[in-house]
């Protein structure tokens, strides 16, 4: 009896102990979150003269205002490109993406070390910028379309296609596809009726990742985009703060009002403008992200 009274005092100090290790680790993350946002609501010259501080000592949304403003609220259509973009480079690459990596998994596929080989050498080498540029532009012609922003460099990585091939191969069971085909069922009934739905953990992991690279990316716009009409947020954001930072330096000899805008507020707020979204939906997306990561460490 005294042994387990000891025995749970002991877990429960030790749970005390792990929560307030969790909870300093917890504040790490979220400290630096409202510094970014303390930062983006303080008036620049405030910020400039008495430092970062975690509560605005002079509000000013004026950051915000001028984000908005400018450039004709080019910002709202930006937003929606980067959404379209994000949701149809993510849709296309887990539609294709895993169609191609379950072959590779499959002991029966004869090409099957030849083709990982081949994706994986792409993981080492690549021609250059200017090849890719000019393959891009002249034999695909998407400068200047969506697509550009779509397909270049994020829809099929190489290093996501082995992810998904050692996937399918560690934890789906060859004897699974093997009892489906003695009850008759056919490669595309086994691929989306068993492959799929046991892999829906890497599935929005892998999904996840991939969304996050196409709603930061800002160079593929950089590179194939000059329309200002088809700007991402990202290169949209890039685009003002290169454009403030030209006029500063143009208008300090000059004494003009382009050399008070509030340059340093306005990075603060063009990375919560950029990172909100990602934070509002990436709580749907834990579950199955924790799921996915812990998968491969799971040994029967």
């Amino acid at each position: 009896m005294n042994n387990t009274s000891v025995k749970g005092k002991g877990e429960r100090r030790f749970q005390i102990i792990i929560n307030v290790i969790l909870m300093i680790f917890a504040l790490c993350a979220i400290l630096p979150f409202i510094l970014l946002l303390s930062s983006s609501l303080t008036d620049d010259s405030t910020l400039m003269q008495f430092g970062y501080n975690f509560w605005p000592r002079k509000f000013s949304a004026y950051a915000y205002q001028y984000l908005f403003t400018s450039n004709g609220g080019g910002i709202l259509r930006s937003y929606g490109i980067t959404i379209l973009v994000t949701v149809i480079g993510t849709g296309i690459h887990l539609l294709v993406g895993p169609l191609l990596a379950y072959p590779l998994a499959r002991r029966d596929y004869k090409r099957a070390k030849l083709i990982t080989f081949l994706i994986f050498f792409t993981m080492l080498f690549n021609g250059g910028i200017v090849p890719s540029y000019l393959m891009w532009t002249g034999v695909f012609h998407v400068k200047n379309t969506i697509w550009a922003l779509i397909f270049p460099t994020l829809l099929m990585n190489g290093f996501f296609i082995i992810l998904y091939k050692n996937n399918f191969a560690t934890n789906i069971h060859p004897a699974l596809i093997e009892a489906a085909k003695i009850d008759g069922a056919g490669e595309w009934y086994i691929y989306f009726k068993i492959i799929l739905p046991l892999s829906l953990p890497i599935l929005a992991t892998i999904g996840l990742m991939v969304g996050l690279g196409y709603w930061n990316d800002w160079a593929n716009g950089l590179y194939y985009i000059t329309d200002t009409n088809l700007y991402s947020l990202q290169l949209l954001l890039k685009s003002i703060i290169d454009n403030i930072r030209n006029l500063a330096n143009m208008s300090v000899n000059t004494g003009s009002a382009a050399a008070s805008l509030p340059s340093n507020s306005i990075r603060m707020a063009m990375a919560v403008v950029g990172i909100i979204p990602v934070m509002v939906l990436y709580p749907f997306f834990q579950k199955a992200f924790v799921a996915g990561i812990s998968l491969g460490g799971v040994k029967e």
